[in-house]
């Protein structure tokens, strides 16, 4: 596998970034995007045990919704 890619949201409500991986059960959040970045690698790892299969790359997907008055 090359790479993994996860959706990436803020959180409106507790603040911070929450991460969920496309086809995979791999979910974390963080306050920070560099905490959420050290939180995906080892999310990754743990998921992946064997390094053969595990993804080369980690790609971030941001999501953003605005709302605006009409």
């Amino acid at each position: 596998m090359q790479e993994i890619i996860f959706e990436i949201a803020e959180d409106p409500i507790e603040g911070g970034y929450s991460a969920s991986a496309l086809g995979y059960g791999i979910h974390t959040q963080a306050e920070t995007i560099d905490e959420l970045k050290s939180a995906l690698r080892e999310a990754v790892a743990c998921h992946f045990d064997d390094q053969a299969v595990a993804p080369k790359m980690i790609r971030l997907h941001f999501v953003r919704d605005e709302v605006i008055p009409a």
